[in-house]
Parts: C-alpha cells; sequence; structure tokens
C-alpha cells in the first residue's frame, strides 16, 4: 500500500514538473515573439477597457440626444456621435464588455464539452470513440455560421441565445484535437504505470492526460475566441444576434452601413475596434502554438 501510495505520488510530482517547465516556455516563446507580445498588451488593455468602462467611457451609451446627430469626430466627441447623438466612443468601449463575453463563455463551454468527449473518446476507443466521432463529424460537416443561424432563427434573437448557439458549434474541433492529444499520451510509459498501480481510469484521465492537453487548449482558446467574435459580428449585423439598444460592435456596423457616405465613423469605428481585437488574439494564439510546435522549435 506505501509503494503505491510512493509512486502515486512521484507521478504527480513527475506532472507538475513538466507542466512548470510548459509554462516557462510559454512565457520565454511569446517574449521573444514581438508581435505576440504586443497582441497580449493589447488583449490586456481590450479587457480593462471593458471592466472599467464605467469610469473610462465619456458618455452614458445609451443616452439619446437627437440635436447632436452624426457630429463629426472633435475635442468633445472623439469619434463623433451617430443617428441618435450618441458618442460612439463610449459605445466601443461598452461594446468591448458584449464581444468579451461573447468572445470567452461560448468559447470556455465549448471547449469543456470538446475535452471532455475528446478525452472519453481517445482513451476508450472502440464503440465509444465510434459513436463520438460520429458527432463530431454531423456537427463539423455544416459551416459554423449556418448552423448558428438556424439556431438563432429558432431560438430567438438575445445574448443568452448567442452563447448557446455558439457552445453548440464550437466544440467539434477540440473534441478531434483532444481526441489525437489522448491517443498519443495514453500508452504512454507514465500513464501505463498509473494503471498499474491501480489508480482509476477517471483519475488517470483528470491527473494525468488532461494536464498534457492544456498547451493545445490554450492555443485552441485563443485561437478560438475571435472566431466567436466574429460569428456575434455576423449575426449581429444580420440583425438575429444582439438586439438595440445593445452596443454590440456588429450591430454598430450594422446600424451604421447606411451612413456609411454621410457619416463614415459610425460603421467604420466599430468595424476597426473588431479588426484589431481579433487579430491581436490571433497573433497571440499564434505566438502560443509556435511556443509548443516541436518543429519551429528546431
Amino acid at each position: 500500500m506505501m509503494s503505491k501510495m510512493i509512486d502515486n505520488d512521484t507521478l504527480e510530482e513527475l506532472d507538475d514538473y513538466q507542466n512548470e517547465n510548459a509554462f516557462k516556455e510559454f512565457f520565454k516563446s511569446i517574449k521573444k515573439n514581438k508581435l505576440a507580445a504586443v497582441s497580449g498588451i493589447v488583449i490586456i488593455l481590450v479587457i480593462l477597457m471593458a471592466i472599467f468602462a464605467p469610469i473610462i467611457a465619456p458618455y452614458d451609451p445609451y443616452k439619446v440626444n437627437l440635436n447632436n446627430q452624426f457630429l463629426m469626430p472633435s475635442l468633445k466627441h472623439w469619434i463623433g456621435t451617430d443617428m441618435y447623438g450618441r458618442d460612439v466612443l463610449s459605445r466601443i468601449i461598452y461594446g468591448a464588455r458584449i464581444s468579451l463575453m461573447i468572445g470567452l463563455v461560448p468559447t470556455l463551454i465549448s471547449m469543456i464539452i470538446g475535452t471532455v468527449l475528446g478525452i472519453i473518446s481517445g482513451y476508450y476507443g472502440g464503440k465509444t470513440d465510434f459513436i463520438i466521432m460520429s458527432i463530431v463529424n454531423v456537427v463539423l460537416a455544416f459551416p459554423s455560421l449556418l448552423l448558428a443561424m438556424v439556431v438563432m432563427y429558432t431560438l430567438g434573437a438575445s445574448l443568452i441565445n448567442i452563447f448557446i448557439a455558439l457552445s453548440i458549434v464550437g466544440w467539434g474541433g477540440t473534441a478531434r484535437v483532444v481526441r489525437a492529444q489522448t491517443l498519443s499520451i495514453k500508452n504512454k510509459e507514465f500513464i501505463e504505470s498509473a494503471r498499474a498501480i491501480g489508480v482509476k481510469n477517471s483519475l488517470i484521465m483528470l491527473k494525468h492526460i488532461f494536464p498534457n492537453c492544456i498547451p493545445q487548449l490554450l492555443v485552441l482558446f485563443t485561437l478560438n475566441i475571435p472566431q466567436s467574435i466574429l460569428s456575434e459580428a455576423s449575426l449581429s449585423f444580420l440583425g438575429i444576434g444582439a438586439q438595440p439598444p445593445a452596443s454590440s460592435w456588429g450591430l454598430m456596423v450594422s446600424n451604421g452601413k447606411e451612413f456609411l457616405f454621410n457619416a463614415p465613423w459610425v460603421a467604420i469605428s466599430p468595424g476597426i475596434a473588431i479588426l484589431i481585437f481579433v487579430l491581436a488574439f490571433n497573433f497571440f494564439g499564434d505566438g502560443l502554438r509556435d511556443s509548443i510546435d516541436p518543429y519551429l522549435k528546431q
């Protein structure tokens, strides 16, 4: 009994040591990759902007003032006003909250679903693997945006339903990646040692396989967030996402497109915000991917 405890503790210490080294490699790689480092700073600034929006925003983003319709950018209104006299900069700042929620919450939910199913599929194999991967193939067979549109038309347009729609369509890719990682490590010596000393399959998956999937999951997380943000912007642009008076960036672009030639700042400025935020996550995700890719390290 004592030897089992010692062996199990040794395995856990080995996993902790490997994970600690992996995170150190992440930070070293990000420091070397200037574009990824700058992108990380941009992401942090947008997060802080969203958190402290009531303090940073110069005006109430929902206050209508028809006397200030389509004011050009000036010292008073840095990015001008929209068709209802609302300050565009304030709406962009508050819109960061919606974009972050849409990017983080559905992505996190879908990745939890995909991670659990991917580990189970890769670890047990056989009929379990066949059934789960068949479901994954069905989900991936449909264009994600089209499937999200079907869900939104069925459930109705609201932020909660956007969370549900994007969570449903986004887990298939994660399941495939995690399954592949599980297949590559489930027969390694430290997993065999855990089985030999009587560790339960659930604990092996949780304490030994899942930690080894974390680097890949971090990359997927940073790359899936911009996809969710773009999907929300697309749904809102089509009128089946966020609804007025919400300060969603996609909805702002949709509302401002009619005035593109008369007041271009109404539509272009939130579009630029989407572009910068999405590019920041993509570049940061590329930096993380480069840090864990053994072929790029050589």
